[in-house]
Protein backbone atom coordinates (compact mmCIF):
# COMPACT_ATOMS: atom_id res chain seq x y z
CA UNK A 1 0.00 0.00 0.00
CA UNK A 2 1.09 3.57 -0.73
CA UNK A 3 2.56 5.64 1.95
CA UNK A 4 0.16 8.86 2.56
CA UNK A 5 1.91 12.18 2.81
CA UNK A 6 1.21 15.12 4.66
CA UNK A 7 1.35 17.86 2.07
CA UNK A 8 -0.56 21.14 1.52
CA UNK A 9 -3.01 21.25 -1.80
CA UNK A 10 -0.50 23.39 -3.68
CA UNK A 11 2.08 21.30 -3.36
CA UNK A 12 0.50 18.23 -3.78
CA UNK A 13 -1.11 19.40 -7.32
CA UNK A 14 2.57 20.12 -7.98
CA UNK A 15 3.99 16.07 -7.27
CA UNK A 16 1.05 15.20 -9.18
CA UNK A 17 1.79 16.93 -12.10
CA UNK A 18 5.63 15.64 -12.20
CA UNK A 19 4.57 12.01 -11.64
CA UNK A 20 1.92 12.53 -14.55
CA UNK A 21 4.58 13.37 -16.75
CA UNK A 22 4.26 17.04 -16.43
CA UNK A 23 8.51 18.59 -16.95
CA UNK A 24 7.05 21.99 -18.25
CA UNK A 25 5.94 24.88 -16.04
CA UNK A 26 5.10 28.40 -16.63
CA UNK A 27 4.20 30.44 -14.13
CA UNK A 28 3.91 33.73 -11.84
CA UNK A 29 3.94 33.66 -8.49
CA UNK A 30 0.28 35.11 -6.62
CA UNK A 31 -1.51 34.29 -3.26
CA UNK A 32 -2.79 32.38 -2.84
CA UNK A 33 -1.27 29.60 -5.16
CA UNK A 34 2.41 30.81 -4.74
CA UNK A 35 3.30 27.54 -2.91
CA UNK A 36 2.79 25.50 -6.40
CA UNK A 37 5.46 27.58 -8.18
CA UNK A 38 7.66 27.57 -5.01
CA UNK A 39 7.23 24.18 -5.11
CA UNK A 40 8.02 23.28 -8.85
CA UNK A 41 10.71 25.49 -9.19
CA UNK A 42 12.59 22.90 -7.25
CA UNK A 43 11.51 19.55 -8.30
CA UNK A 44 11.30 20.09 -12.02
CA UNK A 45 15.12 20.37 -12.08
CA UNK A 46 14.99 17.24 -10.05
CA UNK A 47 14.01 15.28 -13.17
CA UNK A 48 15.43 17.43 -15.81
CA UNK A 49 12.22 19.97 -16.11
CA UNK A 50 11.87 23.17 -16.86
CA UNK A 51 10.77 25.92 -14.22
CA UNK A 52 10.00 29.20 -15.60
CA UNK A 53 8.89 32.13 -13.21
CA UNK A 54 7.49 34.37 -16.56
CA UNK A 55 7.80 38.53 -16.42
CA UNK A 56 3.67 38.19 -16.96
CA UNK A 57 0.71 36.13 -16.61
CA UNK A 58 0.22 36.81 -20.33
CA UNK A 59 3.88 35.58 -21.17
CA UNK A 60 2.93 32.46 -19.10
CA UNK A 61 -0.06 31.51 -20.87
CA UNK A 62 1.67 31.90 -24.16
CA UNK A 63 5.02 29.70 -23.40
CA UNK A 64 1.72 26.75 -22.15
CA UNK A 65 0.59 27.59 -25.81
CA UNK A 66 4.28 26.82 -27.44
CA UNK A 67 5.25 23.87 -25.24
CA UNK A 68 1.57 22.22 -25.80
CA UNK A 69 1.79 22.46 -29.56
CA UNK A 70 5.54 20.48 -29.30
CA UNK A 71 3.95 17.46 -27.52
CA UNK A 72 4.42 18.29 -24.39
CA UNK A 73 2.33 17.89 -21.06
CA UNK A 74 2.37 21.11 -19.68
CA UNK A 75 0.96 23.48 -16.94
CA UNK A 76 0.09 26.70 -15.48
CA UNK A 77 -1.36 28.08 -12.48
CA UNK A 78 -2.50 31.63 -11.12
CA UNK A 79 -5.45 32.96 -8.89
CA UNK A 80 -8.27 34.71 -10.01
CA UNK A 81 -6.82 38.56 -11.79
CA UNK A 82 -4.27 36.54 -12.78
CA UNK A 83 -6.15 33.80 -14.86
CA UNK A 84 -8.37 36.83 -16.18
CA UNK A 85 -4.60 37.94 -17.48
CA UNK A 86 -4.55 34.80 -19.42
CA UNK A 87 -8.06 34.59 -21.14
CA UNK A 88 -6.69 35.42 -24.12
CA UNK A 89 -4.11 32.85 -24.47
CA UNK A 90 -6.55 30.05 -23.15
CA UNK A 91 -8.79 30.74 -26.20
CA UNK A 92 -5.63 30.90 -28.25
CA UNK A 93 -4.89 27.09 -26.87
CA UNK A 94 -8.73 25.96 -27.16
CA UNK A 95 -8.88 27.22 -30.68
CA UNK A 96 -5.56 25.56 -31.61
CA UNK A 97 -6.75 22.53 -29.66
CA UNK A 98 -3.71 22.16 -27.29
CA UNK A 99 -4.23 20.22 -24.38
CA UNK A 100 -2.99 21.47 -21.08
CA UNK A 101 -3.56 21.82 -17.15
CA UNK A 102 -4.79 25.24 -16.07
CA UNK A 103 -4.78 25.84 -12.05
CA UNK A 104 -7.24 28.63 -9.83
CA UNK A 105 -6.66 28.92 -6.85
CA UNK A 106 -9.69 31.37 -6.74
CA UNK A 107 -9.34 33.98 -4.04
CA UNK A 108 -11.70 37.16 -3.27
CA UNK A 109 -12.94 39.42 -6.05
CA UNK A 110 -13.86 41.18 -8.30
CA UNK A 111 -10.62 43.08 -8.87
CA UNK A 112 -7.83 42.90 -6.71
CA UNK A 113 -10.40 42.22 -3.65
CA UNK A 114 -8.05 39.78 -1.27
CA UNK A 115 -6.48 36.55 -0.71
CA UNK A 116 -9.07 35.09 1.31
CA UNK A 117 -10.93 32.24 -0.39
CA UNK A 118 -13.72 32.16 -2.97
CA UNK A 119 -15.90 30.62 -5.07
CA UNK A 120 -16.56 33.37 -7.52
CA UNK A 121 -14.54 32.94 -10.44
CA UNK A 122 -17.43 30.18 -11.39
CA UNK A 123 -19.06 31.89 -14.39
CA UNK A 124 -15.48 32.35 -15.91
CA UNK A 125 -14.27 28.85 -15.57
CA UNK A 126 -17.31 27.53 -16.92
CA UNK A 127 -18.19 29.80 -19.32
CA UNK A 128 -15.28 30.21 -20.85
CA UNK A 129 -13.64 34.07 -19.53
CA UNK A 130 -12.00 34.30 -23.27
CA UNK A 131 -13.40 35.34 -26.77
CA UNK A 132 -15.11 33.24 -29.12
CA UNK A 133 -17.27 29.65 -29.01
CA UNK A 134 -14.81 27.54 -27.23
CA UNK A 135 -14.85 25.27 -23.57
CA UNK A 136 -12.86 24.15 -21.02
CA UNK A 137 -13.51 21.38 -19.26
CA UNK A 138 -13.73 22.02 -15.40
CA UNK A 139 -12.50 19.62 -12.11
CA UNK A 140 -12.97 20.92 -8.72
CA UNK A 141 -11.70 19.02 -6.04
CA UNK A 142 -12.58 19.20 -2.61
CA UNK A 143 -9.73 17.55 -0.41
CA UNK A 144 -5.83 17.51 -0.96
CA UNK A 145 -6.38 13.94 -2.16
CA UNK A 146 -8.68 15.11 -4.73
CA UNK A 147 -6.27 18.18 -5.42
CA UNK A 148 -3.70 14.91 -6.63
CA UNK A 149 -6.13 12.75 -8.40
CA UNK A 150 -7.57 15.35 -10.18
CA UNK A 151 -4.40 16.67 -11.57
CA UNK A 152 -3.47 13.49 -12.94
CA UNK A 153 -6.82 12.75 -14.55
CA UNK A 154 -6.57 16.64 -15.84
CA UNK A 155 -3.87 15.65 -17.97
CA UNK A 156 -5.40 12.56 -19.40
CA UNK A 157 -8.18 14.28 -20.27
CA UNK A 158 -6.49 17.12 -21.43
CA UNK A 159 -5.08 14.52 -24.14
CA UNK A 160 -8.29 12.66 -24.76
CA UNK A 161 -10.05 15.34 -26.15
CA UNK A 162 -7.21 18.08 -27.44
CA UNK A 163 -8.64 20.68 -25.05
CA UNK A 164 -7.26 22.84 -22.17
CA UNK A 165 -8.66 21.49 -18.75
CA UNK A 166 -8.87 23.60 -16.09
CA UNK A 167 -8.51 22.81 -12.00
CA UNK A 168 -11.05 24.65 -10.07
CA UNK A 169 -9.87 24.74 -6.28
CA UNK A 170 -9.73 27.59 -3.71
CA UNK A 171 -7.41 29.07 -1.19
CA UNK A 172 -8.41 27.09 1.65
CA UNK A 173 -7.73 24.23 -0.40
CA UNK A 174 -4.60 25.43 -1.83
CA UNK A 175 -3.14 26.03 1.78
CA UNK A 176 -4.97 23.73 3.85
CA UNK A 177 -2.41 20.32 4.81
CA UNK A 178 -3.67 16.46 4.61
CA UNK A 179 -2.50 13.01 4.27
CA UNK A 180 -2.16 12.17 0.36
CA UNK A 181 -1.69 9.11 -1.16
CA UNK A 182 0.40 10.26 -4.29
CA UNK A 183 -0.25 8.54 -7.46
CA UNK A 184 2.33 6.00 -9.09
CA UNK A 185 4.66 7.87 -11.85
CA UNK A 186 3.76 7.68 -15.61
CA UNK A 187 6.00 7.26 -18.13
CA UNK A 188 5.00 9.50 -20.26
CA UNK A 189 6.20 10.13 -24.26
CA UNK A 190 6.40 13.55 -25.56
CA UNK A 191 6.97 12.21 -28.95
CA UNK A 192 3.19 10.45 -29.18
CA UNK A 193 1.03 12.85 -30.23
CA UNK A 194 0.86 12.70 -34.16
CA UNK A 195 -0.68 16.36 -34.34
CA UNK A 196 2.23 17.91 -32.65
CA UNK A 197 5.08 19.89 -34.26
CA UNK A 198 7.93 17.76 -34.36
CA UNK A 199 6.17 15.08 -34.15
CA UNK A 200 8.56 12.20 -35.72
CA UNK A 201 6.66 8.91 -36.60
CA UNK A 202 7.03 6.67 -39.34
CA UNK A 203 3.63 7.48 -40.35
CA UNK A 204 4.47 11.55 -40.58
CA UNK A 205 3.94 13.01 -44.18
CA UNK A 206 3.32 16.45 -43.92
CA UNK A 207 4.18 19.20 -41.52
CA UNK A 208 2.47 20.08 -38.68
CA UNK A 209 0.69 23.09 -37.60
CA UNK A 210 -1.12 24.10 -34.23
CA UNK A 211 -2.93 27.38 -35.03
CA UNK A 212 -6.36 29.12 -34.31
CA UNK A 213 -6.53 31.37 -36.91
CA UNK A 214 -8.60 30.69 -40.00
CA UNK A 215 -9.08 33.53 -42.27
CA UNK A 216 -11.14 32.06 -44.93
CA UNK A 217 -14.76 32.28 -43.33
CA UNK A 218 -16.10 29.05 -44.09
CA UNK A 219 -13.13 27.74 -42.66
CA UNK A 220 -13.14 29.10 -39.73
CA UNK A 221 -17.16 28.14 -39.35
CA UNK A 222 -16.17 24.35 -40.33
CA UNK A 223 -13.76 24.68 -37.21
CA UNK A 224 -16.45 26.17 -34.71
CA UNK A 225 -18.27 23.37 -35.65
CA UNK A 226 -16.02 20.91 -35.44
CA UNK A 227 -14.73 22.17 -31.64
CA UNK A 228 -18.72 22.53 -30.86
CA UNK A 229 -19.27 18.62 -31.81
CA UNK A 230 -16.35 17.90 -29.65
CA UNK A 231 -17.87 19.23 -26.59
CA UNK A 232 -21.14 17.48 -27.33
CA UNK A 233 -19.03 14.09 -27.27
CA UNK A 234 -17.17 15.51 -23.66
CA UNK A 235 -20.79 16.11 -22.60
CA UNK A 236 -22.18 12.87 -23.35
CA UNK A 237 -19.12 11.08 -21.75
CA UNK A 238 -19.62 12.63 -18.38
CA UNK A 239 -23.31 12.46 -18.34
CA UNK A 240 -24.14 9.24 -19.56
CA UNK A 241 -21.15 7.30 -20.84
CA UNK A 242 -17.64 6.26 -19.06
CA UNK A 243 -17.06 9.12 -16.87
CA UNK A 244 -20.07 10.04 -15.07
CA UNK A 245 -19.71 8.87 -11.90
CA UNK A 246 -16.35 10.75 -12.16
CA UNK A 247 -18.80 13.85 -12.65
CA UNK A 248 -20.87 13.78 -9.49
CA UNK A 249 -20.94 12.75 -6.15
CA UNK A 250 -24.53 11.66 -4.47
CA UNK A 251 -24.94 11.53 -0.55
CA UNK A 252 -28.31 10.64 0.97
CA UNK A 253 -30.45 11.71 -2.09
CA UNK A 254 -33.02 8.86 -2.70
CA UNK A 255 -35.16 9.96 -0.32
CA UNK A 256 -34.49 13.95 0.45
CA UNK A 257 -37.28 16.20 1.22
CA UNK A 258 -34.60 18.88 0.82
CA UNK A 259 -31.23 18.50 -1.06
CA UNK A 260 -28.74 20.75 -0.56
CA UNK A 261 -25.98 21.53 -3.40
CA UNK A 262 -22.29 22.71 -3.29
CA UNK A 263 -19.07 22.16 -5.33
CA UNK A 264 -15.17 22.29 -3.87
CA UNK A 265 -14.65 23.24 0.15
CA UNK A 266 -18.34 23.80 0.27
CA UNK A 267 -19.35 20.63 -0.28
CA UNK A 268 -17.75 19.63 2.91
CA UNK A 269 -19.37 21.59 4.93
CA UNK A 270 -22.67 20.55 3.48
CA UNK A 271 -22.24 17.08 4.03
CA UNK A 272 -21.81 17.91 7.78
CA UNK A 273 -25.11 19.82 7.61
CA UNK A 274 -26.62 17.10 5.65
CA UNK A 275 -25.64 14.55 9.41
CA UNK A 276 -27.07 17.35 11.52
CA UNK A 277 -30.41 17.87 9.68
CA UNK A 278 -30.85 14.02 9.46
CA UNK A 279 -30.42 14.23 13.56
CA UNK A 280 -32.95 16.01 13.47
CA UNK A 281 -35.69 14.73 11.48
CA UNK A 282 -34.91 16.43 8.50
CA UNK A 283 -34.33 14.21 5.28
CA UNK A 284 -31.59 15.71 3.96
CA UNK A 285 -29.18 14.98 1.05
CA UNK A 286 -26.19 16.11 -0.81
CA UNK A 287 -25.23 16.49 -4.89
CA UNK A 288 -21.57 17.63 -4.82
CA UNK A 289 -20.80 18.30 -8.75
CA UNK A 290 -17.07 17.16 -9.24
CA UNK A 291 -16.64 18.22 -12.91
CA UNK A 292 -18.30 22.04 -13.14
CA UNK A 293 -18.48 21.72 -17.19
CA UNK A 294 -20.19 19.69 -18.64
CA UNK A 295 -22.43 20.22 -15.95
CA UNK A 296 -23.98 17.01 -14.48
CA UNK A 297 -27.56 18.45 -15.45
CA UNK A 298 -28.94 14.47 -15.40
CA UNK A 299 -28.50 14.42 -11.84
CA UNK A 300 -30.66 17.03 -11.26
CA UNK A 301 -33.32 16.03 -14.03
CA UNK A 302 -33.71 12.33 -12.57
CA UNK A 303 -33.83 14.05 -8.79
CA UNK A 304 -36.48 16.98 -9.26
CA UNK A 305 -38.70 13.88 -9.40
CA UNK A 306 -38.45 12.82 -6.26
CA UNK A 307 -37.28 15.96 -3.52
CA UNK A 308 -38.86 19.01 -2.59
CA UNK A 309 -36.73 21.34 -2.71
CA UNK A 310 -32.85 22.34 -3.69
CA UNK A 311 -30.95 24.72 -1.52
CA UNK A 312 -27.35 25.55 -3.41
CA UNK A 313 -24.26 26.73 -1.11
CA UNK A 314 -21.66 29.09 -3.04
CA UNK A 315 -18.72 31.05 -1.49
CA UNK A 316 -19.83 34.23 -3.71
CA UNK A 317 -23.21 35.86 -4.58
CA UNK A 318 -24.42 32.85 -6.70
CA UNK A 319 -23.29 31.50 -9.67
CA UNK A 320 -23.37 27.71 -9.99
CA UNK A 321 -27.20 28.31 -8.88
CA UNK A 322 -28.38 29.60 -12.24
CA UNK A 323 -26.82 25.65 -13.59
CA UNK A 324 -28.83 24.02 -11.16
CA UNK A 325 -31.88 26.68 -11.87
CA UNK A 326 -31.29 25.61 -15.80
CA UNK A 327 -31.30 22.08 -14.50
CA UNK A 328 -34.23 21.84 -12.76
CA UNK A 329 -36.18 23.39 -15.18
CA UNK A 330 -38.64 25.34 -12.74
CA UNK A 331 -39.92 22.15 -11.59
CA UNK A 332 -38.79 22.13 -8.29
CA UNK A 333 -37.72 25.75 -5.88
CA UNK A 334 -34.57 26.21 -6.30
CA UNK A 335 -32.91 28.15 -3.40
CA UNK A 336 -29.69 29.90 -2.21
CA UNK A 337 -27.35 31.28 0.20
CA UNK A 338 -23.68 32.34 0.11
CA UNK A 339 -21.13 34.52 1.44
CA UNK A 340 -18.82 36.52 -0.05
CA UNK A 341 -15.39 38.32 -0.15
CA UNK A 342 -13.53 35.87 1.32
CA UNK A 343 -15.93 34.37 4.46
CA UNK A 344 -16.81 30.88 4.77
CA UNK A 345 -19.98 30.18 5.55
CA UNK A 346 -21.04 28.19 8.79
CA UNK A 347 -23.16 24.96 9.23
CA UNK A 348 -24.83 26.70 11.49
CA UNK A 349 -25.94 29.52 8.69
CA UNK A 350 -26.82 26.99 6.33
CA UNK A 351 -28.98 24.69 9.25
CA UNK A 352 -30.79 28.02 9.20
CA UNK A 353 -31.47 28.23 5.75
CA UNK A 354 -33.03 24.88 5.62
CA UNK A 355 -34.99 25.45 8.68
CA UNK A 356 -36.55 28.52 6.64
CA UNK A 357 -37.13 26.27 3.45
CA UNK A 358 -38.53 23.29 5.15
CA UNK A 359 -40.07 24.28 8.54
CA UNK A 360 -41.15 27.83 8.00
CA UNK A 361 -43.54 28.48 10.61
Amino acid sequence: MAEKVLMKGNEAIGEAAVRAGCRYYFGYPITPQSELPAYLSKRLPEVEGVFVQAESEVAAINMVYGAGSAGARVMTSSSSPGVSLKQEGISYIAGAEIPCLLVNVVRGGPGLGNIAPAQSDYWQATRGGGHGDYRTLVLAPNSVQEMADMTVAGFEFADRFRNPVLLLSDGVLGQMMEPVTLPDPVDYDVNSKKWALGYSGKEKSERNLCTSIFLDVDELEEHNWHLYQKYQVMTDLFSKGEYKDFAVEEHLCDDAEIILVGYGIISRILKTVVEKCRKRGIKAGLIRPKVLWPFPSQVFERLQQTTNNFLVVEMSCGQMVEDVKLAVNGKKPVYFFGRTGGTIPSDFEILNEVDKIVRPD
